[in-house]
């Protein structure tokens, strides 16, 4: 049925900054996700190759430091320059399994010379193309030590079935006009990703889908001290005053009328699988559409600059 989709949250831990193993990993949780007949899956912010745990663990402000630099390089040599093709398995699952993907990644954009990075997240549709890649518009408080700014071009939607899904990156789920943004554009189905743990997924996820009367996917990774591996650069600064638990989980589903689906599930690696109706958001927008009939755009309207920023053009 047309009305009907059937998700995958899939709340895994990385191969921390391991690249080649975290795609193996992302790669059998698509698998295990088709088996399941699912038509979307969703993969948490950063996951590709992990989230800077470092920073707040070593002293990550520290200026001109050997320690800092070393770790920062090892992570950019992890990241995803997706001119490269580094994700044309991931797409050939997809096309082959006939799911859609949503994938947190850490990006090395070539188009602004290939060695800041982004926290970008990128849709797979389900004939295995890359239709949109958002960069993180702001990075959030010690992740502007290692993550660049982003813009607006990945502010976009696409149609699955009777859906209508976009998302963005953490903290940004707290920025009221990007929300507004992707609601404008018809948005239904949004999908919030995240590092990890229930504090950031409990609040903002029900609140989003009350707001805007859709359903709000929100998922998150896992990290445990034990996951950081012996062979990164200065593991022993890293764990030294590592907590135990890094990133709890939290992924989660809220309804149109802001109820809880799937409330969060702390501490569980897998698949969290659910199937959510459309028709459920049509009976919510029946009393309040934010951008529809409950909109004055006489008195408000928002403006969105999509244009893909790069500090060099070149006319040949």
């Amino acid at each position: 049925m047309k009305n009907l989709l059937k998700v995958a949250l899939a709340q895994i831990s990385p191969v921390w900054l391991n690249k080649e193993k975290t795609i193996e990993k992302i790669e059998k949780s698509i698998v295990d996700a088709a088996k399941g007949n699912c038509e979307l899956i969703v993969f948490g912010e950063a996951l590709l190759p992990g989230y800077p745990f470092w920073l707040a663990l070593t002293g990550g402000a520290e200026w001109n430091t050997k320690t800092n630099k070393e770790i920062h390089a090892h992570y950019v040599r992890n990241s995803v320059t997706i001119e490269k093709g580094e994700l044309d398995s991931i797409c050939k699952l997809a096309k082959e399994h006939n799911i859609a993907i949503y994938l947190g990644i850490m990006e090395r954009a070539k188009n602004r010379g290939g060695h800041s990075i982004y926290a970008s997240l990128v849709y797979i549709n389900q004939n295995g193309e890359i239709k949109s890649v958002h960069r993180k518009l702001q990075p959030t408080y010690d992740e502007r030590l290692t993550w660049a700014p982003g813009d607006g071009n990945g502010l976009q939607v696409h149609p699955l079935k009777e859906f209508t899904i976009g998302g963005l990156n953490c903290w940004e789920n707290w920025m009221p006009l990007p929300r507004t943004a992707l609601y404008g554009l018809g948005e239904n189905l949004h999908i919030a990703v995240w590092p990890g743990s229930d504090h950031n997924t409990k609040d903002i996820t029900r609140f989003i889908a009350r707001e805007s009367r859709s359903f709000v996917i929100s998922v998150s990774s896992l990290m445990q001290k034990s996951d950081f591996p012996e062979d990164i650069p200065h593991y022993y600064k890293i764990v030294k005053d590592a907590p135990d638990i890094l990133a709890n989980g939290g992924s989660c589903i809220a309804g149109p009328d802001g109820e809880w689906i799937v409330a969060p599930v702390l501490h569980k690696e897998g698949l969290i699988i659910e199937t959510i109706d459309f028709n459920r958001v049509l009976e919510e927008r029946q009393n309040f559409d934010v951008v529809g009939h409950y909109s004055r755009p006489d008195v408000t309207k928002l403006h969105v600059n999509r244009e893909r920023q790069s500090t060099v053009s070149f006319d040949d």
